[in-house]
């Protein structure tokens, strides 16, 4: 299984340090972004597109929950891993949809434990949605089948773009349509998709 990219956000400085530490300690995870300022943060997610995002909910201008929705309102969708040291916000935390809800000072084993179960929800989420037909590949252009080859060798949307000799922007652009078009939300799920409908 390719590794799960994530992006840390925390306002504290110490906070944001201890758990790209724990997560560092964590097989199959990969951060490509460190963010303090939640306005920053939006920016980073829906650019990078991780599968996951370590998320505070109390800082400074927006909360956690105001940056899933910015996030959302962009078409973007990973999951999100609330991270917080106050435990009324777990409800909310779950009726926003969150993927998991850890409280601070984050545990080593109970934060194996939800990623562990993430991976698992993701071969899950994929066999639910699992396309019935079987000519996958004429659901695709030729563009975004190569693109998804790309994807499946875990190369980045920079990498691919560069290959491609395209723009990121629209490397990012088809990777949406694509997961769209499969029925997708991640690019781990993409992967296994990729793989098991003989498209790689």
């Amino acid at each position: 299984m390719k590794q799960i990219t994530c992006i840390v956000l925390d306002d504290e400085k110490e906070a944001r340090e201890r758990i790209v530490i724990l997560l560092s300690k964590v097989e199959g995870i990969k951060i490509i972004g460190i963010e303090g300022e939640p306005e920053k943060a939006i920016e980073s997610i829906s650019k990078k597109l991780p599968d996951l995002v370590f998320i505070d909910v109390e800082m400074p201008r927006l909360t956690g929950f105001d940056v899933v929705r910015e996030v959302r309102k962009n078409n973007v969708n990973p999951d999100f891993i609330f991270v917080t040291g106050y435990n009324q916000y777990a409800i909310k935390a779950i009726k926003k949809e969150a993927f998991d809800f850890l409280l601070k000072p984050v545990d080593i084993d109970e934060l194996n434990e939800t990623i562990n179960r993430y991976k698992s929800n993701i071969y899950k989420r994929f066999k639910e949605k699992k396309p019935k037909h079987t000519e996958v590949s004429s659901h695709f252009s030729e563009r975004e089948l190569e693109i998804i080859k790309l994807v499946a060798e875990y190369k980045t949307s920079k990498q691919i773009a560069e290959k491609l000799n395209i723009s990121k922007n629209t490397v990012d652009t088809h990777r949406r349509n694509i997961l769209e078009k499969a029925g997708l939300h991640k690019t781990a799920e993409l992967v296994v998709f990729a793989r098991e409908n003989g498209l790689v």
